[in-house]
């Protein structure tokens, strides 16, 4: 994902001021738990800080001017504190430059989290010898739009998904010795869990990419002349699009 990042063509033209304001987690999904009442969420709280980094690095930083609006507040409270003591001890104020504005707000969430999508397994014993395989698969949904603050028109809309793959192997033996008098088991095994804000990550990524494509097919943007090459591919992740 970060190599099909790295190759999209470069922008023609300035780069193109966004803003992202909240990316929230909107599945309402706890974490799975035995027996307990889990109140620890599925999926990441702060999807805000990928969208942030993937803007900033599609097309090796050469599209998006992301502005700061996650932590607004802060950001007013701290240049209103240097007016104030500016003013209070008659210093110049010129320096402090106006704040930029975005024509273009890339707003969305994390709509969907399905658990045990697909569960599955298999094991094998013999002369008390014994290995089994067991594994489950969840899948994350994003969906990203992009919409002008011009108007207000939603202009692009993308939902793409990503699937979280858990294995787990283990092997047993199990005998008798000495006439059925004496008895030895032994089982030993190991689970591999896909992160799910790995998952979240490379849903948002390819939301990205798609925006970038999909924004050139509407003339929204150009890529720079002589560079494009070809649609992307985002085979590892399943995507669609609604315009």
């Amino acid at each position: 994902m970060q190599q099909q990042m790295g190759n999209i063509p470069e922008l023609e033209g300035e780069k193109i001021t966004i803003a992202v304001y909240e990316f929230t987690d909107k599945t309402g999904q706890r974490q799975p738990a035995q027996q307990v009442a889990s109140l620890s969420t599925a999926v990441t709280q702060g999807a805000e800080v990928w969208v942030i980094k993937s803007l900033q690095d599609v097309g090796n930083s050469s599209w998006f001017e992301v502005v700061e609006r996650v932590g607004l507040d802060n950001l007013v409270k701290e240049r209103q504190l240097i007016r104030n003591t500016r003013e209070n001890y008659g210093v110049d104020d010129s320096s402090l430059q106006p704040m930029l504005f975005a024509g273009l707000i890339l707003e969305g969430g994390i709509v969907g989290y399905d658990a045990n999508v697909v569960t599955g397994g298999a094991g094998a014993r013999y002369l008390g010898i014994g290995v089994n395989t067991e594994y489950r698969v969840d899948t994350v949904t994003v969906v990203m739009r992009v919409v002008s603050v011009n108007t207000g028109r939603v202009l692009i809309s993308v939902a793409t998904e990503k699937t979280i793959l858990s294995t787990r192997t283990g092997a047993n033996l199990f005998r008798f010795f000495d006439m059925g008098t004496e008895l030895i088991e032994t089982e030993a095994g190991m689970s591999a869990n896909e992160p799910v804000n790995y998952a979240v990550r490379a849903a948002i990524e390819a939301g990205v990419i798609e925006i970038v494509y999909e924004g050139e097919q509407k003339s929204l943007w150009q890529f720079k002349e002589g560079m494009r090459n070809g649609e992307n591919d985002t085979s590892s992740v399943s995507n669609s699009s609604n315009g």
